[in-house]
């Protein structure tokens, strides 16, 4: 059984920085591009970035290139998500995402229609930035 549990959500001024982690278990990591998406209140789940399995190849929501970074080391079955210059508009719930396809690039699961890619979900972990 694939589990996705993520870490490393608070809450934060505007300009300062959080990490997120996702440790994943229940199957080879390292075969599977990894990803966030977040939710704001209100709003659809968006995408925010990706990475491929060897974390050679990411992938960006434009709202977030420049500030944001995803890593992966697969070694411990992990992904994280640099954040910084937060913004007040950052604030959601951020999910971990696995794919379900083995070697699926980084930007398919960012240029996919929304909800059209099958996804391994993390319980999600809540992000405040306050101004």
């Amino acid at each position: 059984q694939v589990q996705l549990v993520e870490s490393g959500g608070g809450l934060v001024q505007a300009g300062g920085s959080l990490r997120l982690s996702c440790a994943a278990s229940g199957r080879t990591f390292s075969s599977y591009a990894m990803g966030w998406f977040r939710q704001a209140p209100g709003k659809e789940r968006e995408f925010v970035a990706a990475i491929s399995t060897g974390g050679g190849n990411t992938y960006y929501a434009d709202s977030v290139k420049g500030r944001f970074t995803i890593s992966r080391d697969n070694a411990k079955s992990t992904e994280y998500l640099q954040m910084n210059s937060l913004k007040p508009e950052d604030t959601a719930v951020y999910y971990c995402a696995g794919d379900t396809v083995s070697f699926r690039s980084a930007q398919t699961m960012g240029t996919a229609p929304h909800n059209s890619l099958s996804m391994y979900w993390g319980q999600g972990t809540q992000v405040t930035v306050f101004s």
